[in-house]
């Protein structure tokens, strides 16, 4: 950084401390909000469990409120890494409102998705409408679409640190400035503490034993680091799968979750599978403790990508987890190392395959698990990074690099 640009970044520091205040603090509400109302749907759910079987109405509303008004702002998370790269209008607010519908909808009627996508979503549509409030230019507005991100998957994973680090991780190949770096974490820090203040409770996980770090540890760790990238892979192509396969055969955009709330309604509450549906947190509390069935990541990969495919809203980070802890707790019928190592490892592993973004998820396993198993985590989160394919969930994330040329040069 020149000393020219230093003085021009410090002359409009305090603008941006403003603008992170501001978004800190309404990205932070709005997933405090969400949290709770999530939390109050599930436990509907849960104690009304007949309502599965209208999950079809369920996929009505959201299909018919996307077809109707949410046409501009369908792609979600696409959409802010593509104005991120190629900035052409202010991403309209109703993103937010919409996508906190759907997401409640679709936990509601019992549909197996995440909420990260929720939060980063209703952060980075508050974030850009402060491009027309202090008349920001399109390199400023990208700044914006960065804290957004940063701002919703701080507050609703409770983590500000992998918060700060994914947003410019996730965008890593555009290009990203020095003011973006130490906005990313500001902004983190006020989202977190937004909902700290509003004295939302996240979930808490333990490794109470934690292995030497011998040779052998490190094979079994490079081995799950191995099979967390490769069910990251079938994650990220099995939801593309459905979606293109929904988007061909049935041109009505709002009948699609219908169908497809059909199918899920008998496989989820007919055939007993009510474990896959929602967010799934118990499963994964247990998995740390409890062996799992070794098919159980396989069907929670199907179960999230049907319904995403099929056009429910929600997040892919969640059941990423519950697929990556589930796998870990099964693999320790095999491997000779604590079931709590082996499902926390592969609970960020597999996000990491599936995201990109090996050194936010390494900082997350640090921030949700200790320090002590960091080693481990960070060499699964590598290792699954470069085994899971070169197409993750967001397709319109930019994947270069080492990784790129790897899959180029070989595949």
């Amino acid at each position: 950084m020149t000393s020219q640009n230093l003085k021009r970044f410090l002359l409009s520091l305090p603008k941006w401390i403003l603008i992170c205040a501001l978004i800190g603090i309404l990205s932070g509400s709005a997933s405090a909000f969400f949290l709770v109302s999530l939390e109050w749907v599930t436990q509907f759910r849960i104690q009304h469990d007949w309502i599965i079987w209208l999950l079809p109405f369920g996929g009505f509303l959201v299909g018919l409120s996307y077809y109707y008004w949410g046409e501009s702002v369908a792609k979600g998370n696409n959409l802010l890494l593509e104005e991120y790269e190629n900035p052409k209008k202010v991403i309209p607010f109703k993103m937010a409102p919409l996508v906190l519908l759907g997401t409640l909808l679709t936990h509601l009627f019992g549909g197996s998705a995440g909420r990260e996508g929720t939060a980063v979503q209703m952060g980075g549509a508050i974030a850009d409408q402060f491009t027309k409030i202090f008349k920001l230019d399109n390199s400023e507005r990208k700044i914006l679409i960065i804290l957004g991100i940063s701002a919703g998957f701080a507050s609703v994973f409770g983590t500000p640190l992998a918060g700060a680090i994914f947003s410019l991780e996730v965008l890593y190949f555009s290009k990203i400035n020095f003011k973006s770096i130490l906005l990313s974490f500001l902004v983190a820090y006020v989202a977190y503490f937004t909902v700290e203040f509003w004295e939302i409770k996240h979930t808490h996980y333990n490794i109470p034993v934690i292995p030497e770090l011998s040779l052998n540890n490190i094979i079994f760790t490079l081995i799950i680091g191995i099979l967390s990238g490769f069910a990251a892979l079938l994650f990220s192509r099995t939801t593309h799968f459905w979606g293109s396969l929904f988007s061909k055969n049935i041109k009505y955009p709002p009948l699609r979750p219908v169908i497809g709330g059909v199918v899920l309604a008998i496989a989820i509450a007919g055939f007993g599978f009510t474990k896959f549906s929602g967010l799934g947190v118990p499963v994964i509390v247990e998995a740390f403790s409890t062996p799992n069935e070794w098919y159980d990541f396989l069907l929670k990969i199907l179960f999230t990508g049907f319904t995403l495919g099929a056009g429910f809203k929600g997040g892919e980070v969640t059941p990423l987890f519950f697929v990556g802890a589930t796998l870990g707790s099964a693999l320790s019928t095999v491997i000779p190392m604590p079931i709590a190592l082996l499902a926390g490892i592969g609970f960020v592993a597999v996000f990491s395959g599936a995201t990109h973004t090996p050194i936010a998820c390494t900082i997350m396993g640090m921030e949700l698990f200790g320090i002590a198993p960091g080693i481990f985590i960070a060499i699964a989160c590598t290792v699954a990074y470069f085994s899971s394919g070169s197409v993750g969930i967001y397709k319109s994330q930019i994947v270069k690099g080492a990784k790129y040329k790897l899959y180029q040069k070989f595949l």
